[in-house]
């Protein structure tokens, strides 16, 4: 049987009763998928047959050495970068499959995964406009932390983390999806539980409101960018602006007068609110899925850390930024006025204009 035996809901959420007995099957796993890899009939039932959540895991363990030789071949690790706005949804939509397939109520689990199909279209657009499917397109902390640790040492990080923690890590925060599959399917055959409540209705629309907030947060700090290349190539203030804002060089207004990453802080956010679902669902404090959205939050301090540490050796005033404003949270007193106010002003007239530009291009030259 591909699926455990629950007759309560916190059952559903009990590793040793869900997960253990099934742990089994990913060493037979690839070697059925091969013998019955041209017949489709045959891979529908070793579909079925297999738990849903070992098949995930086998999937983002089979995938990893592809992102390890394809790193390695073009010496690019931002591979699983590639596909990380994609791969959760992925196994969000093959839980809601699986329902599907197996005759359970799916309610609940297409709804996340329209939620996770959002969240995709959100950050892949986003990654997208920004150039990260350009070829040769890496992102930058990589070659700094190879610097550092050197070759040898950083090619084993890349096997173990880069090619793939970071996939189980992708697999790990949909977790969660699993323990929902285990009570739709308690409800289907128990009328006495309930397929759909309103804790689904406010997990869901506490969801989405994380993914408009990192919409809003990613236009903001794009619209940003923008002006100051377009500041920096013509020094000319675009409408909207201030020129001590550019020159400073990193967004302070907006959604980034409360959270230094307010982007960052709703993509958590997004992962974590699933996890409290499954423990709203199962009526349960806290479940083991909980560690694949712990995970994401250690990786991003982790990776966030890096980035500040860089932003404050580029720009002068950062640390001053750091000091107001939370990292992920609004702070005590945050939204009002970061900097001083400026006291020079700025004369009108084509000599003094014609200062100032020189004056930004000079800005732009140091920094």
């Amino acid at each position: 049987m591909a699926l455990p035996v629950v007759r309560s809901l916190i059952e559903c959420a009990e590793y040793n009763n869900t997960v253990s007995p099934y742990i089994y099957q990913l060493q037979p796993l690839p070697q059925v998928f091969l013998q019955s890899a041209t017949n489709i009939a045959a891979l529908k039932q070793i579909y079925l047959d297999t738990n849903p959540l070992i098949s995930a895991i086998a999937f983002s363990i089979a995938i990893s050495p592809i992102f390890l030789v394809v790193s390695e071949i073009n010496k690019n690790y931002s591979q699983v970068d590639r596909v990380w706005s994609i791969l959760p949804t992925i196994y969000n939509i093959h839980y809601a499959v699986y329902a599907h397939l197996a005759g359970i109520e799916t309610t609940r689990l297409d709804l996340v995964a329209v939620i996770s199909a959002i969240w995709s279209t959100r950050l892949t657009y986003n990654y997208y406009r920004k150039g990260g499917y350009s070829i040769g397109s890496e992102d930058y902390r990589w070659a700094i932390v190879k610097k550092q640790v050197g070759p040898g040492v950083f090619f084993l990080f890349n096997i173990i983390f880069i090619s793939l923690a970071q996939s189980l890590l992708l697999a790990s925060v949909t977790t969660p999806s699993y323990v929902l599959l285990l009570t739709s399917r308690l409800a289907t055959y128990n009328s006495s539980v309930s397929s759909f409540s309103l804790e689904d209705v406010v997990a869901s629309a506490m969801m989405l409101s994380a993914i408009a907030t990192s919409f809003i947060a990613d236009q903001q700090q794009w619209n940003y960018q923008n002006a100051k290349s377009a500041y920096r190539q013509n020094a000319k203030v675009p409408a909207g602006y201030e020129q001590e804002d550019l020159d400073r060089g990193f967004l302070t207004k907006g959604l980034f007068a409360y959270s230094r990453h307010p982007n960052f802080a709703a993509e958590q956010t997004v992962w974590v609110v699933l996890y409290l679902w499954s423990c709203l669902a199962t009526g349960t404090w806290y479940n083991w899925t909980g560690l694949g959205a712990a995970s994401y939050l250690i990786l991003f301090q982790s990776s966030t850390w890096l980035t500040e540490l860089l932003s404050a050796q580029k720009y002068p005033e950062y640390k001053l930024y750091q000091r107001k404003v939370g990292k992920f949270l609004p702070s005590l007193g945050s939204g009002g006025p970061i900097f001083p106010e400026h006291q020079t002003k700025h004369a009108v007239g084509n000599s003094t204009m014609e200062v100032d530009a020189s004056q930004a291009r000079q800005r732009y030259d140091l920094r």
